[in-house]
């Protein structure tokens, strides 16, 4: 069985060039992510463009990501060689942006002092330090430092999200977006998100003529507010680095299982990310409990795994990507096909969709479930799902059949949002009036790829009606 897990693979300095994005494709990249946290807008377009580049020269179809940094807060900088702040000493945090040290921490965001209460505890950087906030004064805050080390450069600080007063997304990432948006780009991840309307502010609804949204859930309002922000993104990722500062690490294999299962009930794809495979930042294969990391994803229900520093700064990216795509693949053959359908269905039924009232949900939900018995009841060869805006083929990858699905849409935006969606192989196929044509025009091009073949027994499911955007027609038929 060839791997349904999608993998997404972080572009940077590292796997920037056109032959080692050759190689990553070649090793199972199907989504390119480019964070803009890091390097000029210049750089990030360059990069956009080689990855169309190399897709189209290569004739294969790979997703691409924006990740928008979000409202970042900084340090000043320390000095060359970093500063080390001794576990137990004691620090000051003030407004700033000159220069920081091992005893005065400047902090480059004016109202810090307001946002800070005290008994605060803050990350540096990816947690290297962690100071607590013992008392706040007018020009300045003391903290004891309870995680010591090393701070170099600018390192990143935490405020909690909950009285953070800067905006999410930020001026500037909107600013990025728009270069983006003109560019075609195929989804956009927005960091920080609180709220529903946080997702909304990104201007761009997730249809086929704009970005598919991507709310990254990495803060303690996001987790509270979890069912808007679903409602109002087409898909989440499931960012464990920041999440795990804003609660205890013991609580994070759970807050994924939640966060995942919550997708899946509301039909969206779920990314997992974070460290999956950190260690081969540096080495040419993982740790034993970073290959169960990468598993226990999958068996929890995760649409695609991401790597991050490993491919965009690491010394092995290929190996990197290589590596996770065999532990997905072998975890999708191990995963629990059988009783997952149910299980969705469950999910549905106690969520506060329309799903039991007869909604359009409702109706696809059905559909769906159906499809999905008649595959299994029927050994189908494969399913094909026609869609306009990828609807009706997110909500057939939800219920993870055990055969391929090929999704069918006559928009090359769609197609390209469709890597990521768990099992889907996404075409582009010629625009038809009618939906008899349209499935001639989804058979003709399943058999051109040789996925299809002549007395095939096959599904297609679609949406016809036209005042519902319900998916409403199941047909069980044989190629010719």
């Amino acid at each position: 069985m060839e791997r349904r897990t999608k993998i997404i693979a972080t572009i940077g300095p590292a796997s920037d060039s056109e032959t080692t994005l050759r190689e990553l494709v070649d090793a199972g990249m199907d989504v390119a992510r480019l964070g803009l946290a890091h390097g000029t807008l210049d750089e990030a377009l360059e990069r956009y463009r080689r990855v169309r580049k190399v897709s189209k020269d290569m004739g294969r179809r790979v997703g691409i990501l924006v990740d928008l940094p979000g409202p970042k807060i900084r340090s000043a900088p320390f000095p060359g060689d970093g500063s080390f702040l001794e576990k137990g000493s004691t620090i000051k945090l003030i407004p700033g942006v000159k220069q920081s040290s091992e005893s005065i921490v400047e902090v480059d965001y004016e109202t810090v002092l307001e946002d800070l209460v005290p008994g605060d505890v803050i990350p540096f950087g990816d947690g290297q330090v962690v100071v607590r906030v013992e008392t706040i004064g007018k020009d300045e805050a003391e903290a004891t430092v309870t995680s010591g080390g090393v701070l170099h450069g600018r390192p990143g600080i935490r405020i909690p999200s909950e009285r953070l007063s800067l905006p999410t997304p930020t001026d500037g990432d909107l600013y990025k977006l728009d270069a983006f948006v003109e560019e075609g780009v195929d989804m956009v991840a927005v960091s920080y998100v609180r709220s529903a309307h946080d997702v909304r502010r990104v201007g761009t609804e997730p249809h086929p003529r704009g970005p598919l949204v991507v709310a990254k859930i990495e803060t303690r309002a996001a987790v509270e507010n979890l069912t808007g922000i679903i409602e109002a993104s087409a898909a989440i990722m499931v960012a464990r680095g920041d999440l795990g500062t804003e609660f205890e690490i013991a609580d994070l294999p759970h807050l994924q299982k939640k966060i995942i299962a919550e997708c899946i009930a509301g039909g969206l794809p779920v990314i997992t990310a974070t460290q999956m495979l950190d260690s081969m930042i540096n080495t040419s294969s993982p740790t034993r409990a970073e290959a169960s990391d990468v598993a226990n994803a999958v068996f929890d229900g995760t649409s695609a795994v991401m790597l991050s520093g490993e491919t965009a700064i690491g010394s092995y990216p290929v190996e990197s990507v290589e590596t996770m795509a065999r532990i997905a693949e072998r975890a999708d053959q191990s995963f629990d096909f059988g009783r997952w359908a149910e299980r969705v269905a469950e999910l549905r039924q106690s969520s506060d969709s329309d799903s039991v009232n007869g909604g359009s949900q409702g109706i696809t939900d059905a559909m769906t479930l159906a499809t999905w018995r008649a595959a299994n009841e029927l050994d189908l060869a494969a399913l094909l799902c026609i869609s306009g805006s990828g609807f009706t083929v997110r909500s057939m990858a939800r219920f993870r059949p055990n055969v391929p699905i090929l999704g069918m849409t006559m928009d090359e935006r769609t197609a390209q949002q469709l890597t990521l969606s768990w099992g889907v192989t996404p075409f582009c196929i010629e625009a038809a009036m009618g939906y008899e044509e349209r499935i001639g025009n989804a058979i003709a091009t399943a058999k051109s790829q040789g996925i299809l073949h002549s007395n095939d027994l096959i599904g297609v499911l679609a949406g016809i009606t036209g005042d519902s955007p319900a998916t409403d027609v199941l047909r069980i038929m044989r190629v010719v």
